[in-house]
């Protein structure tokens, strides 16, 4: 996480934009009102995912079974057909 104030931000939006959206950087922007945080679409996007797939209970278990199977238990990748 890159921490700035606006002013600095706002000399230098378009290199902070940059880092966000290529190197997946969260940019924590303070002001005398309070902090923004500036995100890559692709995290944004990657959030709202993980919350919308968190708040059903049913695929949240189903994630938290997945996640205590041991490996010795799980279907080989050579067996999948994508």
């Amino acid at each position: 996480m890159t921490n700035t104030n606006i002013t600095n931000f706002r000399n230098n939006v378009f290199d902070y934009i940059n880092q966000a959206v290529e190197f997946n950087d969260v940019i924590n922007v303070s002001t005398k009102n309070g902090n923004a945080v500036i995100l890559s679409e692709e995290d944004y996007n990657g959030l709202m995912e993980t919350l919308y797939l968190s708040s059903n209970p049913q695929v949240k278990a189903d994630i938290l079974e997945g996640a205590a199977t041991p490996l010795s238990e799980c279907v080989s990748e050579s067996d999948i057909e994508w």
